[in-house]
């Protein structure tokens, strides 16, 4: 097993754990953002990242796993290596018209039990409207996992999650902002637009 001090070297030898002023996707502003996109260019990287959280998945969720599904954008590499590792199919939900669905032919077949799979949890939004699109689709979502869990373990998605490793960053509304935050120009680093 990957330890959690060894999952956060892996960030910060990529240079994806960045210290700033972020604005997320969910319109919170943050004083530190994971990059995942910079861990998961490496393959080598993404890949013994995603074998411990795999290992970690097979140890926490009971029961067979017939697919795994991912919100795009983040969740698409992760859970494309997931599913690799899982020996199983993995398909991922798009936003359209802001609302995440599933396209380029891919379904899931009734019943059939449904891992998601994301980058990093922050808020949970995404992870919640993926664990719902699978349930629209006649899947039945199973159970979570995520590289980083950013939300110190508080985002509720309703069923349980894997995360590699739990960090607790702070996220503030933009009329709670610390002055000493405020102070530093805004990035938005996220690939999602803000509602």
């Amino acid at each position: 097993m990957m330890t959690h001090e060894a999952v956060i070297d892996e960030f910060r030898a990529a240079e994806a754990l960045l210290d700033g002023h972020f604005l997320l996707s969910s319109g919170l502003h943050s004083p530190r953002y994971l990059q995942c996109a910079r861990v998961l260019m490496d393959p080598a990287r993404a890949e013994r990242l995603c074998v411990a959280l795999a290992q970690k998945v097979r140890m926490t969720i009971t029961g067979p796993i017939d697919m795994v599904a991912s919100p795009a954008m983040g969740g698409v590499i992760v859970g494309y290596e997931i599913g690799r590792q899982l020996g199983v199919p993995a398909i991922f939900f798009e936003r359209v018209e802001a609302k995440l669905m599933l396209r380029r032919g891919f379904a899931i077949p009734p019943g059939a039990r449904c891992l998601m799979v994301e980058d990093i949890v922050t808020t949970g939004l995404s992870s919640r409207e993926c664990l719902a699109g699978i349930e629209a689709e006649g899947g039945r979502a199973i159970g979570a996992a995520c590289l980083i869990d950013r939300s110190g373990g508080r985002a509720q998605l309703g069923v349980p999650l894997v995360a590699l490793a739990e960090l607790d960053i702070p996220t503030y509304p933009a009329d709670q902002l610390p002055a000493a935050l405020a102070a530093i120009p805004v990035v938005k680093p996220g690939s999602r637009e803000l509602k």
